[in-house]
């Protein structure tokens, strides 16, 4: 069953046109991933979704409700929680601080309870847990962006380049934990630069082209893609 069914979307920035009618689903349980270039419309359709780029047309329905004009904090509020490209910590706030922001909305009691499956997760971050999040290094503060997303309890949870400008130990590092926050039963949308970290953890991949879906398949099958090995996996 689709947690997420994208219509149809354009989206742009001023007169400029990111996304050329986009279509996807994502169905529960699922990581589903979002492969391109640059300038691609991946980050645009993680913008859209979560409302900070609205579409002017098409349709995002989440759990049988359309969401394409919806405030971003509204859309926060139904389970759509995202981890920005960059990150986006705040730097003079300490990794508690960051994590508890991420909780802002609730008002339930399991708040501690999911601080502490935060530091299950990334034990780092407990580590850390009073250090200011700008000095910590970049894999730590994506850890930080994910696990304060997480905070949030998402129902879906957004993916914007996680591997960005990582070490490479620490981005299979957030992969594993990645894989274990899917398996705990958190659905996920992912895009990802890095299409051979994206493929070996997701279920199904889009290829975005230029503001469209050039190609949809099952993530084993795009990996086996003798186009999709020649232009994102180095082959």
């Amino acid at each position: 069953m689709a947690i997420l069914e994208v219509r149809d979307i354009h989206t742009y920035y001023g007169n400029i046109q990111a996304l050329k009618g986009v279509t996807l689903e994502v169905e529960e349980g699922e990581i589903v991933t979002l492969i391109g270039s640059n300038g691609a419309g991946k980050s645009t359709t993680l913008r859209s979704i979560s409302g900070l780029t609205p579409p002017r047309e098409g349709s995002i329905v989440f759990r049988g409700q359309d969401i394409a004009f919806m405030p971003p904090q509204e859309i926060v509020r139904l389970g759509i929680l995202q981890s920005p490209e960059g990150r986006h910590c705040f730097q003079r706030m300490t990794v508690r601080e960051n994590l508890e922001l991420g909780a802002y909305l609730r008002r339930d009691r399991q708040v501690a309870e999911d601080m502490e499956r935060v530091f299950d997760l990334f034990p780092r971050l407990k580590e850390r847990e009073r250090q200011k999040a700008g000095t910590m290094s970049g894999g730590e503060q994506q850890m930080l962006a994910i696990g304060r997303a997480l905070m949030g309890r998402p129902r879906l949870l957004l993916l914007d380049e996680p591997s960005m400008g990582i070490a490479p130990i620490l981005v299979e590092r957030i992969y594993e934990t990645i894989a274990e926050i899917n398996r705990q039963g958190t659905t996920i949308l992912l895009v990802e630069q890095n299409a051979n970290y994206a493929l070996g953890v997701s279920h199904r991949g889009y290829v975005l082209e230029t503001g469209t879906v050039a190609l949809a398949d099952a993530s084993d099958r795009l990996r086996e893609n003798p186009d999709v090995q020649r232009a994102y996996l180095g082959a």
